[in-house]
């Protein structure tokens, strides 16, 4: 078990109107989105009848080169960059999947995780369907094809096959004749809707359509299906959805600054965490420094709250990729000194206030505050901008178990010793509402709360976490 959280997938797809190559911004899509994945990527291009797909292991710029691309032009295309959640990471587990059945060809790209996943593969299989990977993807995919032999559309096919699956999906699906996007009727995972020259496009993020030049329309609602063929672009919800519960992790981590998630600014939402653990969690200090990356907004909140000097406290390495070779847990921690390391004039000899999004063992955490220790730092402050995760998460954010999580089992003071900061504050539960900016946002906070959201979690079957 890592002690890094992961991100979740990304998806982005385009239906083509206008004739142009949609390769290249297909590929600036899925780059857009890399910080959501990186073990694998692929895309799958609609030519007529017939879907191809090209994917492999590793990120966009290394799986796609010039003369890949020159052969993914089409009427549309869907792509996807992998983090594994429920599956393992191998190439049979690259997205999108392409199935052939009865009705043609079928391609799907998910971000989520299912919480019945292992009840419906059991079933499918006991009826004969023989499985290629052990993603939840593929669960997905079967059923779908299965429901479109006895309805009259995709759409349709995709609404029975959401009255079934419990958990969280943003989806995208494409046929020979339609490009569908879906999201689950709670909304965990983003996904939203842009334009451009006539063209529809969908990605998991805003800062994906702003990459290509797509103007951000909305975003998908929880437990609609959007429909884009030859007539046009249509919208059902055939299901009555859920009480929203986006995912408050994407604000906290997940997502990059510049993304707008669900009509809430994702940088806006962290700035307001730092303000608001200055508030709460007041120190005297020299120097208030975060984390890169996603420490470093709620850093600059802190400072702003305070007037304590915002300083760059690290400088890191960012042609280290996120999968190069760790061949032992001994050398984790050394990892984090080849892509992190401490900037010693603005550390030593000064007290510090480390600002982070999380801390999940205290491993990695502990490892950084003893790097400023050894650069001179006076005293370390440590501030997390969110609450403290107590449970794991079931809808595709890599939260362990109880008994991996170092909150579970101590209390602030001897996180605090183990982890060798001068204090120790996280954001409390209750602020929540008040970094998204708005108090009737709806939201799922089960990994610090244990309050799942009604009817996510299949009563048939005790989630586990993959």
């Amino acid at each position: 078990m890592s002690e890094f959280l992961h991100e979740e997938c990304g998806v982005f797809g385009i239906h083509n109107r206008d004739g142009s190559d949609i390769s290249i911004r297909m590929y600036y899509g899925l780059f857009a989105l890399q910080h959501r994945g990186q073990e694998s990527c692929g895309i799958a291009v609609r030519r007529g009848n017939e879907i191809v797909c090209h994917k492999g292991m590793g990120l966009v710029a290394e799986v796609f080169s010039p003369a890949v691309l020159s052969g993914l032009n089409g009427s549309a295309a869907i792509g996807h960059v992998r983090y594994s959640t429920a599956g393992r990471s191998v190439y049979e587990n690259a997205q999108p999947i392409v199935t052939q059945y009865s009705k043609g060809a079928i391609s799907i790209a998910h971000n989520g995780n299912l919480t019945n996943a292992d009840r419906l593969r059991s079933e499918l299989s006991e009826k004969g369907a023989i499985f290629q990977t052990d993603t939840d993807s593929e669960v997905l995919a079967y059923m779908i094809a299965g429901n479109r032999v006895k309805t009259h559309s995709i759409e349709m096919a995709v609404a029975e096959m959401m009255n079934v699956v419990r958990g969280a999906y943003s989806l995208l699906i494409m046929t020979p004749g339609k490009l569908i996007a879906a999201r689950d009727r709670f909304g965990f995972r983003p996904l939203c809707i842009g334009k451009i020259g006539g063209s529809e496009v969908f990605a998991s993020e805003s800062s994906a359509l702003d990459a290509i030049g797509a103007e951000f329309v909305r975003d998908v609602l929880p437990g609609e299906i959007v429909i884009c063929d030859a007539t046009g672009m249509r919208s059902v919800t055939p299901n009555p959805p859920g009480k929203p519960s986006h995912c408050i992790f994407e604000y906290i981590y997940f997502a990059r600054p510049d993304s707008v998630i669900d009509q809430v600014s994702v940088y806006e939402a962290r700035f307001r965490a730092g303000r608001l653990l200055a508030s709460v969690h007041p120190v005297e200090a020299d120097a208030v420094i975060g984390v890169p990356e996603s420490g470093m907004d709620a850093a600059a909140g802190y400072s702003h709250e305070t007037g304590i000097p915002f300083v760059r406290g690290f400088y890191k390495n960012s042609y280290v990729g996120r999968t190069f070779i760790k061949p032992e847990q001994s050398m984790r921690l050394e990892a984090v000194g080849i892509k992190l390391n401490p900037i010693r004039g603005t550390v030593s000899g000064k007290k510090i206030i480390l600002i982070d999004d999380s801390i999940v063992r205290g491993t990695t955490i502990a490892h950084i505050v003893g790097m400023l220790r050894k650069c001179g730092a006076k005293e370390v402050h440590v501030r997390i901008s969110a609450p403290p995760f107590l449970y794991p998460c079931f809808f595709g954010t890599d939260v362990p178990t109880g008994d991996m999580l170092i909150a579970k089992a101590n209390t602030i003071e001897q996180i605090a010793r183990q982890i060798g900061a001068d204090s120790l504050g996280y954001l409390d539960i209750g602020s929540l509402s008040r970094m998204i900016g708005d108090e009737k946002h709806e939201y799922c906070d089960a990994c610090f709360s244990g309050d799942y959201p009604k009817g996510s979690v299949d009563d048939k079957e005790e989630p586990k976490k993959q």
